[in-house]
């Protein structure tokens, strides 16, 4: 009985150390899976912290362009402003 004992102990600890060798290449390949996904979140981080930079400098670009055109537009409305058309004493009806 005790050869018996010793060998069933024996296939007990190679099945635990196996079955702990194919949790642990589990839990390797899940690591490997997940420092993927990270650096793959990481890149698209950058991507989109280029988006942000990118449309906030177009955002300063415009709202420039739009005070100048706003500038122009005072100008040229104070050079003209004074030489308004009459509007017409006439009314027309207008039929429905």
């Amino acid at each position: 009985m005790t050869k018996f004992r010793v060998g069933l102990l024996a296939l007990a600890l190679c099945s635990a150390l196996s079955l702990g060798a194919c949790q642990d290449t589990k839990a390797r390949q899940e690591n490997v899976q997940l420092k993927a996904q990270v650096a793959d979140l990481q890149k698209q981080l950058g991507e989109m912290g280029n988006r942000v930079d990118e449309a906030t400098t177009a955002k300063n670009e415009l709202m420039k362009e739009n005070a100048d055109l706003k500038q122009e537009n005072d100008r040229l409305k104070a050079r003209h402003g004074g030489a308004k058309k009459a509007k017409s004493k006439r009314h027309h009806r207008r039929t429905r």
